[in-house]
């Protein structure tokens, strides 16, 4: 009988950072990485992923004017960043980091 081989899968933490604003995203990332490589870590990122666009098309008139409406839309910003093998002191950095209200961060470990 053959033994199988174990293979070694490399930890992860994927972290995917959504705003309203590409700027205040882009500034986070940039945080979230020089975070990450103070701590020599291994950053692959910030990938930007498909922009969540949503519209809302309201009649301007409560009553007459069917065709007289005005049309909004929420844009939701995502990015990816992806941390290769991170240490304790990794996940404490990114824990302790202060960043702008408005950005919101989901952590996952893989």
């Amino acid at each position: 009988m053959a033994k199988k081989k174990e293979v070694e899968v490399p930890q992860k933490v994927r972290l995917r950072i959504k705003s309203y604003d590409h700027k205040l995203i882009d500034t986070s990332a940039r945080q979230i990485i020089e975070a990450a490589e103070r701590n020599d870590a291994k950053v692959v990122g910030p990938i930007p992923l498909p922009t969540e666009i949503k519209r809302y098309t309201v009649n301007r008139s409560s009553f007459v004017h069917k065709d007289s409406r005005e049309q909004f839309e929420l844009r939701i910003h995502k990015r990816l960043i992806d941390i290769l093998n991170p240490s304790q002191r990794i996940i404490e950095s990114l824990s302790s980091l202060n960043l702008p209200a408005g950005v919101d961060i989901e952590i996952k470990m893989a």
